[in-house]
This record gives C-alpha cells, structure tokens and sequence, in this order.
C-alpha cells in the first residue's frame, strides 16, 4: 500500500489578481503546515469550500479547533486528523479513533479502533474500516466516529466526536453520508469538525 505524507503547503491569495491581465507564474516555497497557523485566522471558512478541501490534505478552518478527514466509500477510512492537542502536558498527544457502527434503534453492531499515533498534533491515519451492513441498510444505520488522546496506560480523554448516517451530528456529516450512498465505487473525503465531549 502506498503511504502519503504532506510536506508543505502554501495560502497564495488571488485576489490581487487582474482578471483581464496577461499570464503570471510565480515560485512559491511550500511551507510545513504548523506555520501556516499564523495566516489562520485570516482566512475565512466560506473562502474555503468543503467539497474543495476534501480533496486536499488542507484543513477547513486552520483556526486549531480538531478536524478529522473522513473517506466514504462502503467502507470508512479515517485518513488524518488536525489540531489535536493535549492540555494537561505541555507536548503533543497520543490519539486514536474509535468506530461504532449502531443500528436504527441505538444498539451496537460492531466497533473497531485504529492504532495510536504518538505526539502528533495532525496525525496520519490512513486505516481503513469495513463494516458488514447491507446496501439497503445504509439509511438505517448511525456510525459514531470519535477521537481519544491516551494520558496513560489506563486513562484517556475525548478529543471530539461525530456521527453520520441516520443520526448524524450535523448537516455536513448528513451531507458526507449521502453523497457516499450516491456514489457508488467511489471514495468521498470530506473534513468534519469535531464536536466537544
């Protein structure tokens, strides 16, 4: 399986553009993504579509609330994870991400977890998740998709959660889950902001 890794990005800002101008190029000098949290705030979410910034490893908001990107395809791929922070230590955390599929009345069918990824505030997690529910059920299921960071051996903290499906969280996770019933054969990334435990 082929691996990716970011290794830099840029915020190129065309406004300054004259649209009825001759052809421009320019250089640009990507930079790590921690660096770019200083432009953040500049940056509007609407400049920022979500459908856009699915297809990018590029976060939605860059303002550090936690993001976690999403692929849908008949199966669930938690592909990275943005602004995670641990509060209680000054260093970042080690986080995984738990799956519970339930059915239409809240029971649990299955559930699964990634690996931990050790003091990274934007981990990469690029596991993929397949759950046994029928093309028909789709509507009828609800898959909670949480995020935890490890403090010890023993005791763990919610990052944030979401959930798609019959009880999503959100229009954008309602969103998500339909386009990926629509598309049949195709993957659908899309960035969700976590909600608080």
């Amino acid at each position: 399986m082929s691996r990716e890794r970011m290794m830099g990005e840029k915020v190129l800002r065309l406004g300054a553009l004259d649209p009825d101008g001759a052809k421009m190029e320019t250089a640009l000098v990507l930079e790590p993504c921690s660096n770019l949290k200083t432009v953040g705030s500049q940056l509007s979410l609407s400049a920022v579509s979500r459908s856009d910034s699915a297809s990018s490893n590029q976060s939605l908001s860059h303002g550090g609330v936690p993001e976690l990107l999403i692929g849908l395809s008949y199966n669930v791929e938690l592909v990275r994870g943005s602004h995670f922070r641990n509060l209680a230590v000054n260093r970042p955390p080690d986080t995984y991400g738990r799956l519970i599929l339930l059915n239409s009345v809240g029971h649990e069918i299955s559930r699964c977890k990634t690996s931990v990824r050790r003091g990274q505030p934007n981990p990469v997690y690029k596991e993929t998740f397949m759950f046994q529910v029928a093309l028909f059920q789709l509507s009828d299921v609800t898959l909670l998709v949480s995020i935890y960071t490890r403090r010890s051996m023993k005791r763990e903290e919610m990052v944030g959660w979401i959930a798609m499906g019959q009880n999503s969280s959100g229009e954008e996770e309602q969103l998500h889950w339909q386009d990926m019933k629509e598309s049949p054969g195709q993957q659908v990334c899309r960035w969700h902001v976590l909600l608080e435990a």
